[in-house]
């Protein structure tokens, strides 16, 4: 998607918030039903949500193929986003409940992680090459027979599976959810064209803001709740939580005005500014496996300091760029930008489920999972309004001025990781989770999930 973003903005004559939000519109809707639709596989069977989710995806691809304006395509990106959201999660729920034995769930664990990579990898690549060769429409089209030969191999191969007693649904947080996010990221979207002192703009964080104050007290008073606010009381919870928020801002910063960079400042083609991100995207296919053999080996200090430094030096030589730096220089540093990446996911992951009970792991990887989504759509709504704020003369006169504050929030980012990475991961940070777990937890079923 995010190769296609130039095409897109010519044919529809977008500006830079109408982009923003081809993206945002998906990663806010996603973010919003991702832990409704692992609790809905739950309750009415894994397999048959996961096969919904790829039914609405193609039909989604298909009606964002056909889009004849930009709000169209937003709009059918939404629909593309509430398939998307029955897909992941459930499919790792799915590879969870199949695969009983210890040894053999590890290697299909491995397995999932490969074929992620490799899709990282080839991603912006094969949507470069579909750009060039028959327009952005092209990066949908694709995914109408993928998505129909996995609904009919789901039906030969995938068995059914429900959860034996599934939670109970939260209808009134997940509006409260969904309003905190789409209020925040609109706000902050077309804050630099409406004015930030606006009425609406105003009005629009201070709904999020009350939002929050309602969705807190209510989750807390609930048995079952969507998010249990208590989970915060385990410092490598929050610690994960916010590192997944603010790595997947960087993540989704950088390919947004990256993508700008390449294609509108320097005038490469959708393929060729493909071909600039295999490095990075291979970079972090390697890096995704070893930071598992580091978590699993020392826990998860090491990756997520080596991860901040990554970021910070990533985001420092970004801002280092001009409208004719050399492949020489470009490469490296999106490959130290990969190293950031690539290494960040497997420690947030075993971070959110440390010291949890073993019944709530689930729901703690979830949040994590979340907040990677959220942490995308807040990046490219931030990193697009500091553009649109700074950028004067057009993209290839003034882009490079108007990115350079980006770049150095990636670089903060990369600081916060790191100084997070400190903190959360040492002793005292153990021990809140231990006594989170004790919180949570019957006094029968008192086994948290253990960590490396």
């Amino acid at each position: 998607m995010n190769v296609a973003l130039p095409s897109i903005g010519r044919e529809l004559h977008s500006s830079v918030s109408g982009l923003q939000w081809t993206i945002d519109a998906y990663t806010l809707v996603l973010a919003s039903l991702l832990m409704l639709s692992g609790s809905t596989a739950d309750r009415i069977g894994r397999r048959r949500t996961f096969q919904a989710g790829l039914a609405v995806f193609t039909a989604g691809s298909l009606l964002c193929s056909l889009a004849p304006s930009l709000g169209w395509l937003v709009a059918f990106r939404m629909v593309q986003a509430v398939g998307g959201s029955m897909l992941n999660p459930v499919a790792m729920s799915i590879i969870t409940n199949t695969f009983t034995d210890q040894r053999e769930r590890a290697r299909a664990i491995g397995v999932w992680g490969a074929v992620f990579g490799l899709s990282m990898a080839l991603g912006p690549v094969a949507g470069g090459a579909l750009v060039d060769s028959v327009g952005w429409r092209g990066i949908f089209w694709v995914n109408i027979p993928v998505g129909i030969a996995a609904i009919v191999l789901c039906a030969l191969f995938v068995p059914e599976s429900k959860a034996d007693r599934a939670r109970r649904p939260d209808p009134v947080g997940q509006v409260l959810l969904i309003v905190l996010l789409a209020s925040l990221t609109y706000g902050i979207i077309e804050g630099p064209s409406r004015g930030w002192g606006s009425p609406l703009i105003a009005g629009l964080f201070g709904l999020a803001a009350v939002a929050l104050a309602v969705f807190v007290p209510y989750e807390l008073r609930r048995t079952e709740p969507l998010l249990n606010p208590r989970f915060f009381g385990s410092a490598p919870f929050a610690g994960a939580t916010v590192i997944a928020v603010i790595a997947f801002a960087a993540l989704g910063g950088f390919l947004f005005l990256n993508t700008l960079y390449l294609q509108d400042v320097r005038g490469f083609s959708a393929l060729t500014a493909g071909l600039y991100l295999l490095p990075m995207a291979a970079t972090m296919a390697a890096c995704a496996v070893l930071s598992g053999r580091l978590v699993a080996a020392r826990g998860a200090r090491i990756p997520l300091v080596v991860s901040g430094l990554g970021f910070i030096a990533g985001g420092i030589l970004l801002s280092m760029i001009t409208n004719h730096s050399s492949p020489g220089f470009l490469l490296p540093t999106y490959v130290v930008f990969g190293i950031g990446i690539g290494l960040v996911n497997a420690p947030i992951t075993n971070s959110a489920v440390s010291g949890m009970p073993r019944q709530q792991a689930g729901v703690a990887a979830g949040v994590a999972s979340t907040s990677r989504q959220v942490g995308t759509s807040l990046g490219v709504a931030v990193m697009g309004s500091v553009l649109s704020v700074n950028l004067h003369g057009g993209m290839r006169a003034g882009f490079v001025d108007a990115s350079r504050p980006g770049w150095f929030i990636v670089a903060a980012c990369g600081a916060v990781t790191l100084i997070l990475a400190l903190v959360t991961t040492g002793p005292w940070a153990l021990g809140t989770a231990t006594r989170t777990a004790e919180r949570l937890s019957p006094a029968d079923e008192r086994s948290p999930v253990s960590v490396p």
